[in-house]
């Protein structure tokens, strides 16, 4: 059995966090062994096949901030999937201190 490409590793730590919560890009680098190649993660995210069921949405930036521009379809989608999840989203940005994935 061959070893996780770099995406399959950061789309298996996605997978894990929990509706409700969130992680940061670098969180999710760290925690797929690849140190501080946050913005990796976001590259890997857009890669996922159509049809998968990996919570990308999950995925913010370590501010809380939504990565995508205010008003893009993305940016939408990313924040009706969260508030669907009960988490709160003001002016694009999230709160770390109350929503961030403590596994």
């Amino acid at each position: 059995m061959s070893e996780p490409t770099k995406e399959q590793k950061i789309w298996q730590v996605v997978a894990l966090i929990p509706p409700g919560s969130v992680a940061s890009y670098g969180q999710v680098a760290d925690m797929a062994g690849l140190g501080r190649q946050a913005r990796f993660v976001g590259r890997a995210l857009g890669k996922l096949p159509s049809g998968h069921s990996i919570p990308w949405y999950r995925v913010i930036r370590s501010s809380g901030q939504i990565a995508f521009p205010q008003g893009s379809e993305a940016y939408e989608t990313q924040v009706f999937r969260l508030r669907e999840e009960g988490v709160e989203v003001l002016n694009g940005r999230v709160s770390m201190k109350r929503f961030q994935w403590r596994p």
